[in-house]
């Protein structure tokens, strides 16, 4: 059995489970509302305020299942009540991002600006000119975007010039040396 999936999730005050048939969960709370069809090889019970996950056989496949399941229902509660957001920073020179009413705009060296699209439950904040915070609801949805964001200059190692996440350690390599 799954040491993540024995774990109980607990349902914090203002949010609103319903499990419904099929194994569709919906959860709503004050960032809006959730839905997700589980696996049938899970077993999904509210009772208490708390969730529990566990697998319906006993065998390979439903014990791989067990974790995950448990893992994506805390996250529709917990992106329900907080959210998520990755942070992007951008360095380089003349390298910069700026908020529009359709999304995103960057100059990245490219000799056009690249527009992103807002994509219905995603906001994009920018703080200074290098700073990219992707914020949503859905933790897959929003470590997408930032990796699409990033797939557009990823940081080199040479200049350490691209986009990269905020933890990201890039170590600058060494460029040719020339002759002797």
């Amino acid at each position: 059995m799954s040491r993540i999936g024995k774990l109980p999730i607990a349902v914090p005050q203002g949010v609103a489970v319903t499990l419904k048939e099929n194994n569709k969960v919906t959860v709503k709370g004050p960032l809006g509302e959730m839905s997700r069809v589980f696996n049938p090889e899970l077993k999904i019970v509210l009772d208490e305020g708390q969730l529990t996950v566990s697998p319906v056989r006993n065998d390979l496949r439903s014990r791989a299942l067990h974790g995950l399941g448990r893992t994506l229902l805390s996250n529709m509660v917990e992106g329900v009540t907080k959210g998520f957001t990755k942070a992007l920073l951008i360095s380089g020179v003349g390298y910069r991002a700026a908020k529009t009413p359709q999304g995103l705009q960057i100059q990245i060296g490219f000799s056009h600006p690249v527009n992103i699209e807002a994509v219905p439950g995603i906001e994009f904040d920018v703080e200074g000119t290098n700073k990219i915070i992707v914020k949503g609801k859905d933790k897959e949805q929003v470590g997408q975007i930032a990796a699409n964001i990033r797939s557009i200059r990823p940081v080199e190692p040479y200049k350490a010039k691209g986009i990269k996440y905020d933890f990201e350690v890039v170590r600058k390599k060494a460029g040719k040396t020339g002759k002797a």
